[in-house]
């Protein structure tokens, strides 16, 4: 389990236009949302990159960058940015379940097509929603076991504004005994 105000694991993928992504080398005024999402067969995922795509100038405003990450290779990956008509998003691609994996995501199994006639790959990990700060902790995490029922990023964006105009802390920080 990530921790806040922990270092996250790493993050270094190729993206489709933007060269190579190193979460250690972001530059962002307040940090880095990193939307994974499950691939090109989920059309809930279409649905919630067009939001996010809609809001990346939003996150940009408030000194957050905003990338869009799966396990799917860049020909799939490609055709997620075309399917959303993405223009200021970043797509990266070819995460390696195992780094998936150290980010607290959950592994699913194929079960074939997906009533939008597109096949699951035979592994995949499931959504998560991350804020990391510049320096790399993590500041707010969401993951989920299915892909339904995600956290709004108009939602996101208005706790951005609390916590920027009240200097709050990343909160689940205690591992103590309880």
């Amino acid at each position: 389990m990530l921790l806040p105000r922990q270092k996250t694991p790493n993050l270094t993928l190729q993206t489709l236009d933007h060269g190579a992504f190193d979460l250690s080398k972001e530059e962002a005024q307040r940090g880095t949302v990193i939307c994974f999402y499950r691939g090109l067969h989920c059309p809930i995922c279409a649905n919630y990159l067009k939001e996010l795509e809609k809001r990346v100038e939003d996150f940009a405003s408030r000194g957050v960058n905003c990338i869009a990450v799966s396990s799917d290779g860049e020909e799939r990956t490609r055709a997620m940015a075309d399917k959303i008509e993405a223009k200021n998003l970043r797509f990266a691609y070819d995460l390696p379940l195992s780094v998936a994996r150290d980010w607290g995501l959950y592994i699913s199994t194929s079960r074939g097509k997906t009533s939008i006639g597109i096949e699951e790959p035979a592994l995949f990990s499931e959504p998560g929603l991350f804020m990391v700060t510049p320096e790399q902790t993590l500041y707010y995490g969401s993951v989920q076991t299915m892909p339904f029922v995600r956290p709004h990023f108009s939602e996101l964006l208005s706790a951005l504004d609390f916590a920027i105009a009240n200097d709050y802390p990343a909160r689940g920080e205690y591992t103590g005994d309880v």
